[in-house]
């Protein structure tokens, strides 16, 4: 629907020769575009809401925020979605992460600071795959996840890419990163 409005309003303007018809199809050309506009703030807020499929983090040292806050901020094209706190008179420790939604360069997850402690935590076995777009990305992630974490492979050639690399951030999160 958005390529059939972007045509549309292609066409409106490359018909416009004509100088007494220019100022009624620029008119008409500006409500295109400020319905266009409204169309893509529409499909935006509704693939958001619409998901239904989120990777979920549960957290058990009261730092998801933290952990989310460090995501966000390295990774382009991500934000905050949403973010509910435990308040004083629930289970979970006041201020610390009840919900979050959080998408990571498009991809959407959720968090929480979770009030019980369980018997078990974040395993490798469940991993983000992360596509580097160079080098440079790579070692930046490497950097950034790798500090105070584990490193299961540090970057190299092993065969099936340029350059990959497996660690486990501060928060037990299992990241690969890769270049093809």
């Amino acid at each position: 629907m958005k390529n059939h409005l972007i045509i549309l309003v292609l066409l409106l303007f490359a018909f416009s020769c004509n100088d007494a018809k220019y100022q009624q199809q620029e008119t008409e050309i500006s409500t295109l575009k400020i319905e266009l506009d409204s169309l893509k703030q529409s499909l935006e807020n509704s693939d958001a809401k619409n998901k239904k499929i989120y990777s979920f983090m549960t957290f058990q040292k009261e730092d998801a925020e933290k952990a989310m806050n460090m995501y966000v901020n390295l990774f382009e094209n991500s934000e905050i979605i949403k973010l509910e706190h435990w308040d004083e008179n629930e289970p979970g420790k006041a201020g610390t992460i009840k919900k979050a939604t959080f998408s990571l360069d498009g991809k959407m997850y959720m968090c929480s600071d979770s009030p019980p402690i369980h018997k078990w935590d974040f395993s490798p076995a469940i991993s983000n795959f992360v596509e580097c777009k160079d080098n440079d990305e790579l070692q930046k992630f490497f950097k950034a996840l790798s500090e105070n974490g584990q490193i299961f492979m540090p970057p190299g050639n092993y065969g099936f890419s340029q350059q990959f690399s497996w660690v486990v951030d501060q928060f037990g999160v299992s990241w690969q990163l890769n270049l093809k």
